[in-house]
């Protein structure tokens, strides 16, 4: 798995609630998902990436993805956005 867009310092909406935001205004390009999300709180984005046709990646920790983002705390969903 891959993140460099997020490292590299893309725009990028970080969190459940943005990041869902994102894919249902159509502005997110590429999602990525912590595995150790709850699947609760990423069900719906996933399904409503899939729909749209927008790439998924999965990364192995909430805190690696966080971390990637450049915040101190864990994220369950990053999206790449326009």
């Amino acid at each position: 798995m891959s993140y460099e867009k997020v490292l590299q310092g893309a725009n990028i909406t970080v969190g459940t609630k943005q990041t869902a935001k994102a894919v249902e205004q159509g502005l997110a390009r590429e999602l990525y998902v912590a595995n150790d999300a709850d699947p609760k709180v990423t069900a719906k984005v996933i399904a409503s990436s899939k729909k749209l046709g927008i790439p998924i990646h999965y990364v192995d920790t909430m805190k690696q993805l966080g971390k990637a983002c450049g915040i101190d705390v864990g994220a369950a969903l990053v999206a790449v956005i326009e």
